[in-house]
């Protein structure tokens, strides 16, 4: 770790209740910060329907690691701003037909917004910690954010949308560490969820079928599937519902040839079904609207790699501007380039910052 022991320096730790944040805020507390815990509650258990929403667990699994480690633990609430900030964003980018990335935008909303604020101004935190697998690089009044060590689980995509203003006061703890370490210090530390799995599903909400809790907020609007070539094959329940390059649960029945979804019709309202490697499921370039930056904007033209998608090696491409606009140029085409999914522009190890694919 590159930060100093301070016992005068408070650290405040979100803890989600899994074992990542957990083990981070164990390694921080063995430094000598004073550290506290604090889990994010961001949606009511009762109002969800779509799936298991685990909030409540997770708590509980928070507050039993903080006990653990003996560290002072709190829970804030925050459903109303996830709500506005994070799940409306949701439905409105589906209900265009477009597939947001929630998790970007929980991180930099909520966990890097308003839950920040209120750590730094309300509890007189010096920093923020969170178990993500990424890395904070500082030199003198300067910061860069790089990929975490452990390339399977780096999770910089999720980030990149995180001014370096307000990552000059993160900790990122677990980001040198590769993740079967981590696992190995929770045992270490006798940590009561050492053995429990990742969550997977929405950013604090769980396991969940993205169609049903879409159709508590968007009315199926039943169409055609067609294929490429337009022929009939099927129906769907509304284009809204579906990404591109997906497979399962398009309406095509089972059995016979796999299908993928390739294109969506949002103003005749069919859905437009491929092969895997249907040459419409390629794309060598794509153009990026509401771009970010860590620091300041890179001059362009600029060779550098992007991922289109968590955990996708960053590709090589180029970022370039046509027409006052920003443009990636891959050197390899890639497969189901998705509107509304992020882009996020690397150059080598630093994440540069990046955009919604448009």
């Amino acid at each position: 770790m590159a930060y100093m022991n301070k016992k005068d320096t408070k650290v405040i730790v979100a803890m989600s209740g899994g074992v990542d944040s957990s083990v981070s805020a164990a390694l921080l507390k063995e430094q000598g910060y004073d550290v506290r815990g604090v889990f994010m509650r961001c949606w009511n258990a009762d109002d969800f329907k779509a799936g298991e929403c685990t909030a409540e667990e997770d708590e509980y699994w928070a507050r039993r690691a903080a006990g653990a480690i003996g560290i002072p633990f709190y829970s804030v609430d925050l459903v109303k701003e996830y709500k506005a900030r994070v799940v409306d964003y949701f439905v409105k980018e589906y209900s265009a037909g477009r597939t947001p990335n929630p998790d970007v935008m929980c991180n930099n909303e909520i966990k890097f917004g308003v839950f920040y604020d209120k750590v730094i101004e309300d509890m007189g935190a010096d920093y923020i910690a969170t178990g993500h697998y990424a890395r904070v690089e500082r030199k003198g009044d300067s910061v860069k954010l790089l990929r975490g060590v452990d390339k399977n689980k780096d999770q910089t995509y999720f980030l990149h949308r995180v001014p370096g203003e307000r990552l000059k006061r993160a900790m990122f703890p677990v980001g040198d560490i590769p993740k079967p370490r981590v696992r190995e210090l929770a045992k270490k530390y006798s940590l009561p969820n050492a053995e429990k799995k990742d969550s997977q599903g929405l950013c604090f909400i769980g396991s969940v079928d993205i169609r049903k809790f879409l159709e508590e907020y968007i009315p199926n609007k039943p169409g055609v599937v067609v294929t490429v070539g337009g022929k009939e094959i099927g129906e769907h329940r509304g284009v809204q519902y579906y990404t591109i390059g997906q497979r399962k649960g398009i309406g095509t029945g089972g059995g016979g040839v796999p299908y993928y979804v390739v294109d969506k019709n949002i103003k005749e309202n069919k859905l437009i079904v491929g092969t895997k490697y249907e040459d419409k499921l390629f794309e060598n370039s794509l153009q990026l609207e509401d771009a970010t930056w860590v620091n300041k904007a890179p001059e362009l033209p600029i060779k550098i790699a992007a991922s289109i998608r968590y955990r996708q090696e960053p590709q090589e491409a180029e970022l370039i501007q046509v027409g006052g606009k920003l443009a990636l140029n891959f050197k390899e085409p890639q497969r189901a380039v998705t509107p509304g999914q992020m882009a996020v522009v690397y150059d080598g190890e630093e994440v540069l910052g990046g955009g919604i694919i448009k």
